[in-house]
């Protein structure tokens, strides 16, 4: 992977993936994951797109800062590096974290966004005192077993997760090998979030994707950023967390047809 250097001196890490004539769409992570929670995804979407795929700071290729971190600065990365690569107007798909990554940008930098899909994710996921019990506990483990046990069963179906279903292993690995200070850092992100009153100024056209197990964010909280950005399409899944990867036939095909949609 390159990378690029912040404002603020922390290096982020980026690949591109497809043909460089392709229309770029910009994919952001969830927590605890890396680039690499797409690539089943890749082969698929580099037929219709260019990907620019990045990990955020505090994971995967990218520094691990001190936290805690925040949602402006998270999403500035992630204009910094378009800045970086002379990309003026990109798709936007962000799941989870990403998710209010990508609502930010629709709300503060409308210009450098196309369309937008919102996979997973809300507008405000509080009360704060909710994350204190999750941050101490993140900090606090050893060998982050017992982070990635519980990061694992909100995100896939419990009879995947008890199977140790092949498709689970990568993030396992994943979660495993990405520093506490980088999860702690990044909740304490989502735990100060609060876009609920901005977003109805996203002037974007946007998909909200969610599904119909989530317990992270619910469909309920997909449903509420679908009817507060103005002329939003929602979409829901029969899945968890990551409908990416749980059900990537459903949701390639959501997004390639929202993308693809004439304007």
């Amino acid at each position: 992977m390159d990378t690029i250097t912040t404002v603020d001196g922390i290096r982020i890490a980026y690949r591109f993936d497809g043909a460089p004539d392709k229309p770029v769409l910009l994919l952001s992570n969830s927590i605890a994951t890396d680039h690499t929670m797409w690539d089943g995804q890749v082969p698929a979407l580099t037929e219709h797109f260019r990907l620019l795929r990045y990990d955020a700071r505090g994971h995967g290729g990218s520094d691990v800062p001190d936290g805690p971190y925040s949602l402006d600065r998270l999403a500035r990365d992630a204009v910094e590096l378009l800045d970086a690569l002379g990309l003026d107007r990109v798709h936007v798909l962000g799941l989870s974290l990403g998710g209010f990554v990508a609502q930010w940008m629709g709300v503060h930098t409308p210009e450098r966004v196309d369309r937008l899909v919102l996979a997973h994710t809300a507008a405000h996921l509080g009360p704060p005192e909710n994350y204190h019990r999750a941050l101490t506990d993140v900090l606090a483990d050893p060998d982050m077993l017992a982070t990635t046990d519980g990061f694992l069963r909100n995100w896939f179906p419990a009879e995947l997760v008890e199977a140790n279903d092949p498709i689970i292993e990568p993030f396992r690995r994943t979660l495993l090998a990405t520093r506490r200070e980088g999860i702690a850092g990044s909740l304490a992100a989502v735990r100060d979030a609060d876009l609920r009153r901005t977003i109805p100024l996203i002037s974007n056209p946007t998909l909200v994707i969610a599904g119909e197990q989530d317990t992270v964010t619910s469909a309920e909280h997909g449903k509420e950023i679908a009817s507060a950005v103005p002329g939003a399409r929602f979409a829901v899944l029969p899945a968890v967390h990551l409908s990416n990867v749980e059900r990537p036939a459903e949701f390639l095909d959501a997004v390639v047809s929202f993308l693809h949609e004439p304007a």
